[in-house]
Formats: C-alpha cells, structure tokens, sequence
C-alpha cells in the first residue's frame, strides 16, 4: 500500500468548520440532542441503555444492533440477516477495510468522478484505477448522468472491482433504475465486484426513484451505510457494511483488528433506538429538507448570472456551477474569510484520474441554519 495523499476536503474543514459562523456545506443533516434520541426509544430499548456495560462490543457489531441494519434491506432475493452485516466506526473504516480486503497490486478498479476522496485515494494506494466522470446534463433530473458505455470501456481483464457513490456526494446525482441496472449487468458478466457508498440513501426527493441497495441487488454488491448522514448522527460514528459473501465479511473483520477493534457500546446501544426510529427521523429529515430547497431555488433564480443551478435528485448537497469572473476558488475564499460563509470549492474534489469540474462548489441544505446561512451569503453578494 502506497502512501496517502493529504485528505483535501478534511483539511479544509479543519481550518474552517468550526470558526466560520455560517456553515452553508454541510454533508450531513440536522443532527439531534442525546436527550431528543432518548426520548424515541422504547422502554426495553430505554431500559438496555439504563443498564448498558461499558465493556467491548463484539469486533462485528453488536446482534441488536447488526439485526436493526439487516432489517432496513428488502431486496428481490430476500432481505438480510445480522450474518450479513458488519458495524464499522463510521463509513470511512468501512472503505478502507473493504478496499484492503478486495484489491491487490495486480488488481484495477474503476470509481466515478468527482467523488469523495477516500474511495479515489484509498483504491489508487492499492493497485491501477480508471476514472469515469460524472457528466453535467442539465435536462435530465438532477442535473447529472453517468453512461454506461463510456463504464464498460473503462474495464480491463484485470478489473476486480467498480466502486459507486449513489445518491453521490457531491452532486446529488442519482441515476435511473434503468442505469443502475445496466451497471449491475456490466458487472455480473465479468464477476466483477461493485462496492457502493450509499450513506445518502433514504434522502431522495421521490421515494419511487430510490434504488436498490447494491447488496440487495447483486451478489457480489458490497454497500456502504452509516447514521452520519440521512440520519444526523454523525457524533454516533457508527457505520456498517453490507454483503452476501459472508466470507469476505469475515476478512474484512479480521482486518478490523488492526483499525478499531469494535465500536463503541454507548453508540451501538443508540443506533439500536435510532434505527428503531429510523421512519421518524427520515420523515423529519424530509421535511426539513423540502422546507430549505425552496429557498435555494429563489436565491440562485436571482442570482442566475452568478451561478448555475439544479436541484439535485438525492441526498442534502448540491454542485452548483460558479460563473463568476474570479473563479470559485477566489469567491469561495472572499466569502468565508470577509463573511464567513463556509462553502466547499472545486479543488477539494479534484481527482489524480482526470479532469473534473473546476467551476463549482459544494452546498449543504439539511440544516435548521441553512436560512440564516443563506442570507448570510446573500448579504455578501449585494456588498460585493
């Protein structure tokens, strides 16, 4: 494994995300107090934390807990068990241990661009990777598309694996089933495996157009979950992979032995009650999304010589395009520093593989503050 490069997006948070006043990107949804998640367990739930032993966890993931996650999954061959299931700490342990456990120095992978660094930097560590772009396509829904065809000739006779990102981060894309499916037949015909990061699953603006999760839908899918983001909750740091192939599972749990171990039983014991309420919090998080959409429509509507907008199909961030003079780098810059509006420019996102966009920016709208934050950008636009 070769050496990682510095993590662009997490550094820039580290200098920014918690001086700026107004944070306009955030990747996750509003989150909740220890008190308001309490208050949504049921009484054997309340009386299991009451009594909760501060000891390990079990390196897979506690049964209660793995069991909650099997039960979000209904797929066509079935739903999953407990068996299927192993709890990281947060989706970032999970790429890094699946990659570990899938890919070798004689291996090539492809990932889409732009995406979150990880699943980029983490594979090119570890053996050859292809880039395939994203495309912007302001006629179809959300603003994006992904061909299947330009995929498939990105394989090689060695291709081990097609790592997914949907609803991706950080354009909202989500593809059609008709896509989806297409992507899936490309890979089962050479048995390759596709691992997916769907950790914005459950935030698509209409329900009819969520996909399958990718180990529901193909035997070699391996999916990425977490209650960091549809969920709110990323101070649980709680994540999970999901897979048929309870052998690989098994693999990649020994490799936890290396990384964390086990997770925390404090946060096991509430992903139990939060998955419990997992239609509660969705539906809150709906909500709160349809209620900040609308107001990003009206503000780019009247700064449409500013900027290039689409709602995006899934998830709470959208990858406007900046049409400024100055570039999205100087404006993003100008913003935080005079205004303190934090926004996440292009360069984060930049890719090894290829040329991706280097017009646009990140923006989060999953919070009760996206409004004031908004107006907050808007006032530094009239100053400008």
């Amino acid at each position: 494994m070769r050496r990682l490069p510095e993590f662009a997006l997490e550094s820039y948070f580290a200098r920014w995300e918690f001086t700026a006043r107004h944070h306009l990107c955030p990747s996750d949804m509003q989150s909740m107090t220890l008190g308001e998640l309490l208050a949504l367990a049921t009484p054997d739930q309340r009386e299991a934390w009451d009594q909760l032993w501060l000891g390990y966890t079990e390196t897979r993931g506690a049964p209660a807990l793995r069991a909650a996650i099997a039960g979000t999954y209904d797929g066509p061959q079935g739903g999953l068990t407990a068996d299927d299931v192993l709890v990281t700490v947060g989706a970032e342990e999970g790429i890094f241990l699946a990659l570990q456990a899938l890919l070798g120095p004689d291996d090539h992978a492809v990932v889409l661009t732009p995406t979150y660094q990880s699943l980029e930097s983490v594979t090119a560590s570890l053996c050859a990777v292809t880039g395939v772009l994203l495309e912007p396509a302001p006629d179809a829904a959300g603003g994006w598309a992904l061909d299947p065809d330009r995929l498939a000739a990105s394989l090689r006779p060695n291709t081990r694996a097609i790592l997914l990102n949907l609803p991706h981060n950080p354009t909202g894309y989500l593809p059609t089933r008709a896509v989806f499916d297409a992507v899936v037949d490309i890979a089962r015909s050479r048995g390759i495996w596709i691992l997916s990061d769907e950790v914005y699953r459950g935030l698509e603006r209409r329900p009819e157009d969520r996909l399958p999760a990718i180990a529901e839908a193909y035997e070699r899918g391996l999916s990425i979950g977490v209650l960091s983001k549809a969920y709110g909750l990323p101070g649980l740091r709680l994540g999970w992979l999901a897979c048929r192939d309870r052998d690989l599972l098994r693999r990649i749990e020994r490799l936890k032995d290396y990384t964390t171990i086990c997770s925390p039983a404090p946060s096991e014991a509430l992903g139990v009650i939060a998955l419990g309420a997992r239609d509660r919090i969705l539906a809150r998080n709906q909500a709160l999304i349809a209620a900040n959409l609308p107001l990003l429509e009206a503000f780019f509507a009247r700064h449409a010589d500013r900027f290039e907008w689409q709602a995006p199909a899934a998830g709470c961030i959208a990858y406007p395009r900046y049409r400024g003079a100055e570039g999205v780098e100087a404006f993003t810059a100008d913003v935080v520093e005079r205004s303190g509006v934090l926004l996440l420019p292009a360069s984060v996102y930049r890719s090894t593989l290829g040329p991706v966009p280097a017009d646009r920016f990140r923006i989060g709208f999953g919070r009760t503050k996206t409004p004031s934050a908004l107006a907050a950008l808007e006032a530094h636009l009239a100053a400008a």
